[in-house]
């Protein structure tokens, strides 16, 4: 009896020991559930808004999101006043001029201005930049709907941010310092994700709300060939005559110059020219 209780105590105690060891060990870090997808939004109704709840439950309705474009060559008096009247438009508009320059040659003179006016005053934008032109050679428009593609960022970002907080909870429950590294890794990455996503978001935002115009300008009298006039062709031909007159004031001055190399030959080819006999 003794025999067996002294080959049982050691193997009682071993057991004791591996059991106090196993409680020991650190909690392993829960693996992060998967975010919950979100359903595919609804189609439009006719008025072209989505229908509440399509995308999720507390979620509210999403507008159309329509980026318009609009680009015209104008033909003006002058350009800087024109210039001035279009970044006048955009302002009264509740809008803003982008960017503007201005280019002059030879031949003409002509400007360049972007400017964003709010997206439900666009036809408004372009009836008033048509007063100011005395002639409009071309315009055009264009509509993107990316309304589709808002509504997914949506979702995505909805999802990262779900997940964001789980790592968060993760992250309380860690205790070893390589587990606190791991979670802030993944945090990292998570919330540079969500940034992108967010400044995306912003973009489409901005330019869905605020229309583009691109405004091209010419001045209308570097376009025709002026008429005649008497006094042009007097002032030319006054002109040509002046620029005759140095041309004769040069040629003499180089010959006054150069006349150690023309005046001898010239006074030899007299001198033999008079003492050649003249012909009976």
């Amino acid at each position: 009896m003794k025999t067996l209780f002294k080959i049982a105590l050691p193997v009682l105690l071993i057991l004791i020991l591996a059991l106090t060891i196993a409680c020991a060990r650190p909690a392993q870090i829960p693996p992060v559930p998967a975010p919950t997808p979100v359903p595919a939004p609804l189609p439009p109704t006719e008025k072209g808004e989505y229908v509440p709840g399509a995308v999720e439950p507390g979620v509210t309705a999403i507008d159309r999101k329509i980026i318009k474009t609009g680009f015209m060559s104008l033909d003006v008096k002058n350009v800087v006043e024109a210039m001035d009247k279009a970044s006048m438009i955009a302002k009264e508009l509740g809008g803003y001029v982008v960017s503007s320059n201005k280019y002059e040659t030879k031949e003409e003179i002509s400007g360049v201005i972007s400017i964003r006016v709010p997206a439900d005053r666009f036809e408004e934008a372009f009836s008033r930049l048509r007063q100011i032109a005395i002639k409009v050679p071309s315009e055009s428009s264009q509509s993107q709907d990316v309304t589709e593609e808002y509504i997914d960022l949506q979702a995505q970002l909805h999802n990262l941010e779900a997940t964001e907080a789980q790592y968060l909870q993760i992250l309380q429950k860690a205790q070893t310092v390589e587990e606190i590294l791991q979670v802030h890794r993944e945090l990292s990455n998570i919330r540079g994700q969500i940034e992108q996503v967010k400044g995306r978001i912003q973009y489409l935002e901005r330019t869905s709300d605020m229309a583009l115009i691109e405004i091209n300008l010419r001045e209308a009298k570097a376009l025709t060939q002026p008429g005649w006039n008497a006094l042009n062709t007097f002032k030319s031909a006054i002109r040509g005559l002046t620029s005759f007159g140095r041309f004769l004031a040069d040629a003499a001055i180089w010959l006054a110059i150069f006349c150690w190399l023309w005046i001898p030959p010239l006074v030899l080819w007299l001198t033999k020219w008079r003492k050649k006999p003249k012909s009976s």
